[in-house]
């Protein structure tokens, strides 16, 4: 009977070596140690024994079982500490592998022109203003010169609200505002939404204005033409070749307009959607303040002078990213504004 349990200690070791899984290793203590199981059967069979041998016999048959009992365990253990790594090698994280989630999210190109344009100016000098866009009469009209009937308020195209307010039309009330706030000397430059009845290809109802605005003394119109030369060599990232010619608008005297040189066609093509031809681009009005607007800011004329300009950034972002028409930057394409990474 002995004989019997080392032979199938032997046997259950072996089987133990080559068992390929943590179920199979079960399966074997299931077939030995069970309680039907091969050695099991064999230790109820020891009544069949001598008496005086059974002692000697039960020892070494219990011997043999907890040997028997302690190798199903020990494999259990290596079983488990390899499913452990298997599942580890399974599972392991490449931390140096790019995350595949969400993209990142990136400014609107209107928004980032924006923030382009207003850095050229705080690197001259300018602090940023802002204003509300619901404006009075007075701010949008009246204290910069538009006189009650005066035929530029016609020009406007507003949107007149109710209690005689209107969405602004311009950023110029934020002028006479910080006059009126911080006194002179001034130097300010405004980003904001304006708000006009135009749609086509290069005018939208609500757009984007920067308007700026230098006051001091002993300001002239070289230190106008002079400021926002650097600001379109800088805009543009190059020189371009650019020219002012004269103008109207009631809160500045002298007025003029600033080309530039064709950005799309470099004024090569006759047929050019943006510069129709004509090789130059209008970006922007301005001007030397008229003394009436300083006077409604509280600045004394007598002393102070200064020069004011405007410009749409929509405009400036279709030049700037070789556009023909302004209204892609608000069709909500993703894929188009962020560059083919949006989803």
């Amino acid at each position: 009977m002995v004989e019997e349990a080392l032979r199938l200690k032997a046997s259950l070791e072996g089987e133990l070596s080559s068992a390929a899984d943590l179920a199979a290793v079960e399966a074997l203590m299931v077939k030995y140690l069970g309680r039907k199981g091969l050695i099991t059967s064999l230790m109820r069979s020891l009544g069949g024994v001598p008496q005086e041998e059974r002692p000697r016999v039960g020892k070494e048959l219990n011997l043999v079982k907890e040997a028997c009992d302690q190798a199903v365990r020990d494999r259990m253990r290596e079983m488990e500490v390899l499913r452990q790594r298997m599942e580890e090698e399974r599972n392991v994280v490449d931390v140096s592998i790019p995350p595949c989630g969400r993209p990142y999210g990136r400014f609107h190109p209107v928004a980032q022109t924006m923030e382009e344009i207003i850095k050229v100016f705080v690197s001259l000098g300018f602090s940023v203003a802002t204003g509300p866009e619901i404006e009075t009469d007075f701010y949008n009209f009246e204290a910069l010169n538009f006189k009650a009937h005066h035929p530029a308020r016609d020009m406007q195209d507003t949107f007149f609200l109710e209690d005689q307010r209107l969405l602004r039309t311009h950023t110029s009330p934020v002028q006479v505002r910080s006059m009126l706030s911080l006194g002179a000397p001034l130097r300010i430059v405004i980003p904001g939404r304006v708000y006009r009845r135009d749609s086509d290809p290069t005018h939208s109802p609500m757009f984007h204005q920067v308007e700026g605005l230098l006051l001091d003394e002993d300001v002239s119109v070289a230190d106008l033409k002079g400021c926002l030369q650097v600001f379109v060599d800088s805009i543009f990232g190059r020189k371009l070749k650019s020219r002012f010619r004269g103008s109207y608008f009631p809160f500045t005297e002298p007025s003029m307009e600033m080309d530039v040189e064709c950005v799309v066609c470099n004024g090569q093509d006759p047929s050019c959607r943006v510069c129709k031809g004509t090789g130059w681009l209008e970006i922007l009005g301005a001007g030397m303040v008229h003394p009436n607007v300083l006077k409604s800011g509280g600045v004394d004329p007598e002393r102070f002078g200064g020069f004011a300009w405007g410009m749409g950034v929509d405009r400036i972002a279709m030049l700037k990213y070789g556009l023909s028409d302004l209204r892609p930057l608000f069709e909500a394409d993703l894929f188009y504004l962020t560059g083919g990474n949006g989803r």
